[in-house]
């Protein structure tokens, strides 16, 4: 990822952490996400467990945490808390991949629940942890959202936008050029074709239609077929005919 990329992350991130639940049952369910943690190491984490802890005036770790029987907003906490503990969220070159490393046998049941909360997710077990793991720009978004990311998936989303408009631009620019030279080509050997026939005297023998289109092709050698049977008031079809014959006939 680019440096820009890392602290739109790690902005939202600080985002999530910075998340004070009103419920007390959110508050219990985002502190079951951070256990068991990897990265307390990181200030910012430590910080969001000890005020977790303080607000339900406890430090002792909470039970496991029932997915099934829980209600959605506890759910999104304890989701929360698993991101910031043992997620990752990359966004490099345009594309998105948010991930969670989680026990292997917590990966199967949450991928079931997930997908049935609407935000499906693939999962597969790698050096014994399971990895839930979301690819698709629209459900990672939709993940971070319901979590409570704001300002920063804002930015996020319209970074995306801002970069497939400019693949979109940069596709269309280059079927442009290649439509473009393959027009020039084309037109440069049939005006060698045209050439061909009028210094010998056979294109004088062709019918009108011929005759006019390779006046036409002469004139314009950019036109393409198109823009040549819109001239001349003919169907593009006409035109193309007419230049095969004129190809073909230089060949002989």
């Amino acid at each position: 990822m680019t440096s820009a990329d890392r602290d739109l992350v790690a902005a939202l991130r600080a985002e999530l952490a910075a998340i004070d639940p009103a419920r007390e049952c959110d508050r219990e369910a985002e502190r079951a996400g951070l256990e068991p943690g990897t990265r307390w190491r990181d200030a910012t984490l430590a910080r969001l467990a000890v005020r977790l802890a303080r607000h339900e005036g406890r430090h002792a770790p909470p039970g496991p945490f029932d997915w099934a029987a829980r209600p959605d907003h506890c759910r999104m906490a304890w989701l929360r808390g698993r991101f910031l503990a043992r997620g990752s969220l990359s966004v490099a070159n345009g594309r998105t991949h948010l991930e969670l490393v989680i026990p292997a046998a917590e990966a199967q049941a949450l991928a079931a629940g997930l997908a049935a909360a609407g935000m499906p997710a693939g999962y597969r077990v790698r050096r014994g942890m399971g990895v839930i793991t979301w690819k698709s720009a629209e459900t990672v978004g939709l993940v971070l959202r319901r979590m409570g990311a704001g300002p920063s998936l804002l930015e996020l989303e319209v970074r995306q936008v801002a970069r497939a408009l400019r693949g979109e631009l940069n596709r269309v620019i280059n079927a442009e050029s290649a439509n473009l030279s393959r027009t020039v080509q084309a037109a440069g050997r049939q005006i060698g074709a045209i050439d061909s026939l009028a210094a010998d005297g056979r294109l004088a023998t062709e019918s009108a239609t011929v005759r006019s289109v390779a006046a036409a092709r002469r004139e314009t050698p950019e036109a393409t077929l198109g823009e040549l049977a819109e001239r001349l008031s003919i169907h593009r079809s006409a035109v193309q005919r007419a230049l095969d014959r004129i190809e073909r006939l230089a060949l002989t």
